[in-house]
């Protein structure tokens, strides 16, 4: 297993766009925790621009590419670009990678 880490860059007025998908994508969401896929997820307010941080643990990037690619925050403009990346983790109780 490996962590992998979807960065979303949110659109300027996501609050007010997010609204209506929200719900869709919340359920998208606990459907990659059921499977034991997401880990966390979660927005980082931040003023440039504010962005979206997703934890997936996974055999690859793949499963986080899907997640996007199924993810109504994409599809409807909430989020503006999207990428995933491996995440080697050494230190803590769920580290992946130990040394």
């Amino acid at each position: 297993m490996k962590h992998f880490l979807l960065l979303y860059t949110y659109a300027p007025d996501y609050v007010e766009k997010r609204a209506a998908v929200r719900p869709a994508h919340l359920e998208l969401a606990r459907a990659s925790v059921a499977r034991d896929e997401l880990q966390l997820g979660g927005a980082v307010p931040s003023d440039d621009p504010p962005f979206g941080l997703l934890l997936f643990k996974t055999e690859t990037a793949q499963v986080a590419e899907d997640f996007a690619r199924a993810d109504p925050y994409v599809s409807e403009g909430v989020v503006t670009t999207w990428r995933v990346r491996e995440w080697i983790t050494v230190v803590g109780e769920g580290a992946l990678t130990k040394v």
